[in-house]
């Protein structure tokens, strides 16, 4: 398994050809077998018959001087023969009589007449007609001497085999030479062609790569096939979605922009109100200050009624930058976003005369290890999605509970219920398709910032009316006094 496993991890380029050569091996391996073992066959066939040939005469001149046990004519015929049949290349002849005693033989000095034949000429044939020792390069026959149906003696043949099996070394070594050279070319071959017929895919595999990495880019006319083709239209079809993808990513950044922007709309309407409250008590206050001035409780009654409309003026206005200035801190949240949310919720709910209830656990000394400017604008654009599905003079709620691992926020509203469209941008895996829908952008915000901090959100229906949306949010708490202690 882990061999395979290195096997794929090997590029195509490389593994196409590096399989071809394989290929060819195993062929040429193959071919090699079928035409040696041709090669021997046909060699044996041959030196067959033409040993039987030689055996065949031999018998003919020596069979009368067996049977008359003339040794000298014996000799006389094995010397006859070695001259007669130079094409078998003869080494050897031992002919024996009818009690298996030697009679004669080509080299009489190493085995005489009438001695014992030696026990490795019994034990050297096989079934076939002639034996082949490749050991000694030698080939080996008998033939038993037969009168009137009765064994009468035997001869033993030995030939020269030495060219056969030079033969066949010479053509295995034209075969390997020619086979390997054939694996090599096309090996080269084979890489060659396909590293130029994927070369294309390596282009479009570079670009998919970097598109997964965050950086889609098209692809170069440079870079297309001259000729067209099917790459040539897989490659206009990943430009096309390239572009379709960026045009769709600034859409969603634009309109989410115009959310951002409508929202503060629907807000500042209710800040000029919240705001032109205190100022006129302010000018009133300076109209008294500069009539009367100059009584003690007057003067100090003025002053304070000045400081705390301009106290509430600040609070308006810093709730306001705080929520809508780009968040560039990266700050933890903390119950001071938290009461942002209440201040500028007021103005809304005042306009459409409905009353929050505000359900917050989270004492002042502590802060979440969550981005607070995210989970700030998030709850804000809850809020007023639920007041706008409220009716006029109903009831919106928000809750927030902590616990050692996460944070759970609950927006409840009075109104008719979530859409389908608004509920799978916030829940589905793939909040695609009602992100380009174009609805809900506020929405999208809010599943931007719950992904990004690795949380979960649900939407449930209330227990009479509205919807209940639910985010869920892994924290690390730490307290005030503990981060002071670590400074």
């Amino acid at each position: 398994m882990r061999f395979l496993r290195r096997g794929r991890a090997i590029p195509v380029s490389y593994r196409v050809p590096i399989l071809v050569a394989l290929l060819m091996v195993a062929i040429s391996a193959v071919i090699s077998e079928r035409v040696l073992d041709r090669l021997s066959r046909t060699q044996e066939s041959f030196l067959d018959g033409l040993a039987g040939s030689y055996l065949d005469g031999l018998t003919a001149a020596v069979l009368p001087a067996v049977l008359r046990g003339d040794v000298w004519e014996v000799f006389d015929a094995l010397d006859r023969s070695q001259k007669s049949y130079q094409a078998l290349s003869p080494i050897e002849a031992v002919v024996t009589g009818e009690d298996g005693r030697v009679l004669a033989a080509t080299d009489p000095n190493r085995i005489p007449s009438f001695s014992d034949l030696p026990d490795a000429y019994a034990s050297r044939y096989d079934a076939s007609a002639v034996t082949l020792d490749r050991n000694s390069d030698t080939g080996f026959a008998h033939r038993d001497l037969v009168y009137q149906g009765q064994k009468v003696g035997a001869i033993h043949a030995a030939f020269d085999a030495s060219h056969i099996f030079a033969e066949r070394r010479e053509i295995l070594v034209t075969l390997l030479v020619t086979n390997g050279v054939l694996a090599a070319i096309f090996a080269l071959g084979g890489f060659l062609l396909v590293r130029r017929m994927i070369e294309p895919m390596r282009v479009l595999e570079d670009h998919m790569r970097a598109a997964a990495n965050g950086i889609a880019e098209p692809i170069p006319s440079r870079d297309f096939p001259s000729r067209g083709g099917e790459v040539a239209s897989l490659f206009r079809g990943y430009n096309a979605l390239v572009h379709a993808e960026r045009e769709r990513a600034n859409f969603a950044m634009q309109l989410a922009e115009e959310e951002k922007l409508a929202s503060l709309g629907r807000l500042a309407s209710g800040m000029a109100h919240e705001i032109n409250n205190p100022l006129g008590g302010l000018f009133n206050a300076i109209d008294t200050l500069k009539t009367h001035g100059r009584t003690p409780g007057v003067r100090d009654t003025s002053i304070s009624l000045i400081e705390r409309g301009l106290q509430g003026i600040r609070e308006v206005v810093e709730a306001a930058l705080a929520t809508y200035r780009p968040e560039r801190s990266g700050r933890p949240l903390s119950a001071d976003d938290l009461e942002d949310v209440r201040i500028l919720m007021k103005p809304e709910l005042r306009r459409r005369r409905q009353r929050l209830d505000w359900q917050v656990d989270w004492p002042a000394g502590f802060v979440a290890t969550i981005p607070g400017g995210p989970v700030r604008q998030a709850v804000l654009n809850l809020l007023l999605n639920a007041s706008a599905a409220t009716p006029e003079a109903g009831a919106i709620g928000l809750g927030i509970e902590r616990t050692p691992d996460q944070l759970k926020i609950s927006v409840t509203d009075e109104g008719p219920g979530m859409p389908r469209d608004s509920i799978a941008m916030l829940c589905d895996d793939d909040p695609g398709p009602a992100v380009r829908a174009g609805r809900g952008l506020g929405l999208w915000m809010v599943r931007r910032m719950v992904d990004a901090c690795g949380g979960k959100a649900t939407v449930e229906a209330g227990p009479s009316v509205g919807s209940i949306v639910t985010l869920v949010l892994p924290i690390r708490e730490e307290a005030q006094h503990e981060r002071s202690h670590a400074a």
